[in-house]
């Protein structure tokens, strides 16, 4: 199925179902898992992943729930523990028919649906870039008018194609800037012209990987030095990115391990200069003060002056366009500031996040830090 991760070791019984997550294509790497589960209701079922201990971050199962929905729709946390390099889930079915995943999926066919719905609007002008390994296309959406007096942003997600939280927030962005009504949204598009890649990485989100597209390509270490071979998403993104020239990007992600949202800035680039850390303090300011969602004390440690490493997306993009260039990172865990105990961060939280990352760059804007 879409997006589906699994290898069944033994499935005799409801309380020993034993399973393996299996690795991105030409990688070590997994993490990533969606599956179903089958005439099993009334049952108190216990699911050990044998292979969790060599999974691509371990720490990421450390007080970590696995999500589970009957309709498809709703997605609520049910009882994990991480213990001798298994991970285990026990929860007693109540349908026939259940699933189970590391977060949220985003199908293939919502993302496709996603984009005819924009197409819609008069506001956007759709562009295919080209296509991908696997001959699925790049999709990309314009969003107003160019003119010499407006800001060139460029919005991103889902390089890693199972950092699904990237893409629902993608739904949070394009309702903000699509809705009329919306005073964030047409304050910025008074403003600015947005370049939305919904999702950059189509192979790897419906082969069900967790870092890699098709070639077993880490898109996210693949900017500086791309090919149209093995990394053609990103090819083609640079190659309009050289056309359009960037104001501000925001390239939006999840991590495994940290239980927060926080913002990644690209410190460690040669050309780092007090003019780009005041534009990176004073959005993270406006985001801490346009949502409880959002912290600024835990997060990735800071790259030593130039040493950031130049493959990573934003990083080049900070050092090649000299512009504000962010990485957004949302938890698969729960947000620590905040918790759900039923749901954990969600499709819907993850959606939500986006209009106050929206109006935080209106802000900035406004304070004339872009």
């Amino acid at each position: 199925m879409d997006s589906g991760n699994i290898d069944v070791i033994a499935c005799d019984s409801a309380d020993n179902i034993r399973l393996n997550i299996r690795n991105d294509l030409n990688t070590q790497k997994h993490q990533w898992f969606h599956f179903s589960l089958h005439n099993a209701a009334n049952q108190q079922c216990q699911l050990l992943f044998e292979n969790a201990g060599t999974a691509a971050y371990p720490s990421g199962w450390q007080d970590y729930r696995a999500v589970a929905s009957y309709d498809r729709e709703t997605w609520f946390r049910v009882d994990t523990s991480y213990q001798d390099g298994q991970l285990v889930i026990n929860h007693l079915v109540e349908e026939n028919l259940i699933y189970f995943a590391y977060f949220a999926p985003y199908s293939s066919e919502r993302h496709r649906d996603l984009i005819a719905a924009c197409q819609a609007d008069d506001k956007v002008n759709y562009l295919a870039l080209g296509q991908t390994i696997d001959g699925q296309s790049m999709d990309l959406l314009q969003i107003g008018q160019v003119s010499d007096d407006k800001k060139i942003c460029w919005l991103i997600a889902r390089q890693h194609p199972g950092e699904t939280m990237a893409q629902w927030w993608m739904e949070g962005a394009l309702a903000t800037l699509l809705d009329d009504s919306n005073a964030i949204g047409q304050a910025l598009l008074q403003q600015c012209v947005f370049y939305i890649v919904p999702n950059m990485n189509p192979d790897g989100s419906r082969r069900g990987h967790l870092r890699h597209n098709a070639t077993g390509t880490d898109l996210n270490r693949a900017w500086r030095n791309t090919s149209i071979d093995n990394s053609p998403e990103v090819y083609l993104v640079r190659q309009k990115m050289e056309q359009t020239g960037v104001d501000f990007f925001l390239d939006v992600h999840g991590d495994e391990g940290l239980p927060y949202n926080f913002i990644a800035g690209a410190e460690g680039i040669p050309n780092w200069s007090n003019t780009r850390q005041a534009q990176l303090d004073g959005y993270k300011v406006a985001l801490a003060q346009a949502t409880p969602e959002f912290q600024t004390q835990f997060g990735y440690p800071i790259d030593e002056p130039g040493k950031a490493n130049l493959d990573v997306g934003s990083n080049f993009i900070a050092q090649h366009f000299g512009c504000l260039s962010m990485t957004l990172e949302m938890p698969f865990k729960d947000n620590s500031e905040m918790p759900s105990p039923l749901y954990g961060w969600s499709p819907e939280r993850s959606s939500a996040l986006a209009q106050p990352c929206l109006l935080a760059l209106l802000r900035t804007l406004e304070q004339q830090l872009l």
